[in-house]
């Protein structure tokens, strides 16, 4: 069955966390995701803008460990996921314990959608080069998985290296949290069979042979393609483009909700929470 969630930029302008969390579970919804920025340098610019302004929710966004921390607390049912973690801007070390505390606290809910972002400026502000941003993710996302995994690890690379270690709490998922690798280019079909859980193509309907394409790179890495999930953030809110989608084996679809108070996001929710429930009618 699909499963509905919503992505929203949770700000100190915005509904706050806490508040949309415990409205998306009394709606039946099933999860909340996310975004990320840690700071945007004042020379940002961006291609995806009208003249390349960025909008003030990219700008103010929370913390969004600390964020889904306060939803925890006041859900019981939801996922709680980041949609996405630009996990390159941590350390990896000090991220594995934040993710696995959070998702040991919330009772094994966590979702970690991960990514590199579109800044390079924001990138290259935590210390590496924009061009190897994906090697870097992957090296982080791998040295995470041994932490969560082993009850002592050890992990060697270019950007992460540790001799052996003991790292508590272990997530309350086997293995960790799902990583859901977000982001859309044509490379991104192997790097989730080599190490994700699952692909969420961010900011728009999927080109088509997404779901071909990613069934050839697993079998080229040796994994099953049905072990790995499937889902769209952005997902479009007509229900026969929502249902086009599930029929070729997209099994997560995240609605965006606007960055505002409760009277703009609550009503989303309600239209949401519907067509949610139809698509899951059958």
């Amino acid at each position: 069955m699909v499963q509905c969630g919503i992505f929203f930029f949770a700000t100190d302008k915005s509904m706050q966390p806490a508040e949309i969390a415990r409205a998306v579970e009394e709606r039946g919804l099933d999860g909340l995701f996310l975004p990320e920025h840690t700071h945007f340098p004042c020379n940002s610019v961006s291609p995806y803008f009208k003249d390349q302004e960025i909008p003030e929710p990219y700008r103010r966004t929370y913390d969004p460990f600390v964020a889904l921390a306060t939803c925890a607390a006041v859900t019981k049912r939801i996922r709680l996921g980041t949609g996405v973690a630009l996990v390159a801007q941590h350390d990896p070390i000090a991220l594995a314990k934040t993710v696995a505390s959070l998702d040991r606290l919330s009772g094994g809910r966590v979702t970690l959608g991960v990514g590199c972002g579109w800044n390079e400026p924001e990138f290259e502000n935590h210390g590496h080069p924009f061009k190897k941003r994906w090697r870097v993710v992957r090296e982080y996302v791998l040295a995470m998985k041994a932490m969560w995994r082993d009850e002592i690890s050890e992990f060697h690379g270019e950007y992460v290296n540790f001799d052996p270690m003991l790292s508590y709490p272990k997530p309350l998922q086997a293995g960790g949290p799902p990583i859901w690798i977000g982001a859309n280019s044509k490379y991104i079909p192997d790097r989730v069979a080599e190490y994700g859980d699952g692909w969420t193509p961010v900011g728009g309907y999927p080109t088509s042979g997404t779901v071909e394409q990613l069934k050839e790179a697993c079998a080229k890495r040796g994994r099953r393609f049905e072990d790995l999930t499937l889902g769209l953030f952005f997902a479009p809110t007509k229900e026969d483009r929502c249902r086009a989608l599930m029929a070729e084996g997209y099994t997560e679809l995240v609605f965006a909700v606007p960055s505002e108070g409760a009277d703009t996001v609550l009503p989303r929710l309600d239209t949401l929470a519907k067509l949610a429930e139809s698509l899951k009618a059958g």
